[in-house]
């Protein structure tokens, strides 16, 4: 009963053998996937891919690295897919710091903007947040996205911004990161998150978890993050598992 809340499996890198990937992650006891759409090509390929499988949903949003290519209707565009009904949030959006491709200020602006759409549709959002926790707690907090909550994806912050992120109404997900054995922060983290709060993820074809760290990611591999956090929290695989599911359906409308 695992729950891979943040996939891309329409990336390029599963062009080959997409349906085999997401096969094998059946075969590993995923039974709902969450695939993210972020900028103009991978939202309508995402939403296809739900529209495929049952037991995949997307997510529609516009990436900071990708701000700068939003264009006037972009906004409209997405806020007329999410009455798709397996459009489960809006995201990944958020500020990244580590690209110098878009804007800081374009960044910010598409960010609050999608914020502002998610408190206007009641949907919770899915964020992304590289070298910017600063930045992102304060737009988060000016733009009142309390009100609506959701991922803090791949999460990488110190438990001072993940309490942050808590008190207004978010979750925190790990991802094949928290595998690695010099993952001292993450694990810490982990081991303090709520469990209710509590959500688990690959970003594959991205981040990949020990002992497959250095090649692509697969949806599969969430397998790995779920046991790495049943260790850390002192509870069996499939606790842990049962748990995180139940939070993503109670987070995103799942099935």
């Amino acid at each position: 009963m695992l729950t891979d809340s943040h996939t891309h499996l329409n990336a390029e890198q599963f062009k080959e053998d997409q349906a085999e990937v997401i096969q094998r992650a059946l075969d590993a006891g995923v039974t709902r996937m969450v695939n993210v759409g972020f900028n103009r090509e991978t939202i309508p390929s995402s939403i296809e891919l739900a529209e495929k499988y049952d037991f995949i949903y997307s997510t529609v949003g516009w990436h900071p690295v990708d701000a700068i290519d939003m264009m006037p209707g972009d906004l409209d565009w997405i806020e007329s897919l999410c009455a798709h009904e397996k459009v489960v949030a809006i995201g990944e959006i958020g500020l990244d710091y580590y690209w110098d491709k878009s804007p800081k200020d374009v960044q910010q602006r598409v960010f609050r903007e999608q914020i502002q759409l998610a408190r206007k549709l009641g949907m919770p959002i899915v964020i992304h947040n590289r070298d910017a926790h600063q930045d992102i707690l304060q737009i988060l907090k000016e733009e009142k996205a309390a009100e609506v909550g959701g991922i803090m994806h791949c999460f990488s912050g110190s438990w001072e911004t993940a309490k942050q992120c808590l008190d207004m109404n978010f979750h925190i997900s790990f991802g094949g990161p928290v595998t690695f054995k010099n993952a001292v922060q993450p694990k810490e983290v982990l081991a303090k998150v709520p469990l209710d709060r509590l959500l688990i993820e690959t970003d594959a074809p991205y981040l990949t978890p020990h002992p497959f760290r250095g090649k692509r990611n697969e949806t599969g591999y969430v397998r790995l993050v779920a046991e790495t956090a049943a260790e850390i929290r002192g509870m069996t695989l499939e606790e842990l598992a049962h748990i995180t599911t139940q939070n993503a359906i109670r987070l995103l409308g799942l099935k």
